[in-house]
């Protein structure tokens, strides 16, 4: 059965203490949310005033090694619409860079609305397959031009992030919903998953943060 988490508290990835044991060979992060409709009256219905709003959360992973920086920021490159990107093929999984060059951790697409059931993203990790240079995991997830739009962690309702072994089974799940504190919030650290004494731990976080661009975040966990 899996662990609900609160926010700060960390569990064994591969075997809880209420002795279930999952396999680690592929864990897949998923993360969802739900944009709290707007309230109107009688008019704004009529005119469509309450239309839910379009709400582009994308989930990002930082490969951090054991000084828990980024080390590979990859390299730049041109996309198929002729548009040039950074941060491609490097330690950061994120929307235009969407497979690590390892092949063990991907994000599996890019949802632009959060509509539908369950997970809205996903990012899938083969953990017993990564290089040991490899020693945490932060998962994090920003709202694209939320600064603009005025869109904020305020208004997203049922976020979650969960984790669900290579047999489907989940492990834990860590749910935040949005109140009035997070308001002006347009980026959110949710959780990490690092290395310790031989297996994988998982640590809920909920680490609010202003910015809606991760690469400000980024700059943390790089050298400078």
């Amino acid at each position: 059965m899996a662990i609900n988490l609160q926010k700060g508290q960390t569990i064994d990835l591969r075997k809880n203490d209420k002795g279930d044991s999952f396999d680690l060979s592929q864990v897949t992060v998923g993360l969802g949310w739900d944009i709290r409709k707007k309230k109107g009256g009688f008019l704004s219905g009529l005119l469509g005033g309450d239309k839910e709003e379009d709400y582009d959360l994308d989930a990002i992973a930082f490969l951090l090694d054991a000084n828990g920086k980024v080390v590979n920021l990859g390299r730049k490159a041109k996309m198929p619409n002729g548009k040039e990107i950074n941060l491609y093929e490097g330690d950061v999984v994120y929307f235009n860079s969407q497979k690590h060059p390892s092949g063990n951790i991907w994000l599996t697409g890019d949802n632009r609305t959060g509509a539908g059931e369950g997970d809205d993203e996903q990012i899938i990790v083969r953990l017993d397959s990564l290089d040991q240079k490899y020693q945490k995991i932060l998962f994090l997830v920003t709202i694209y031009q939320g600064k603009a739009k005025n869109q904020s962690f305020g208004m997203v309702d049922n976020a979650f992030i969960r984790a669900v072994d290579a047999k489907g089974k989940e492990i834990a799940k860590f749910n935040l919903s949005g109140d009035a504190s997070l308001n002006g919030v347009c980026g959110m650290i949710f959780a990490e998953v690092y290395r310790r004494e031989g297996t994988w731990k998982f640590r809920a976080l909920g680490e609010p943060q202003a910015t809606d661009n991760f690469v400000e975040i980024l700059k943390k966990y790089i050298n400078n």
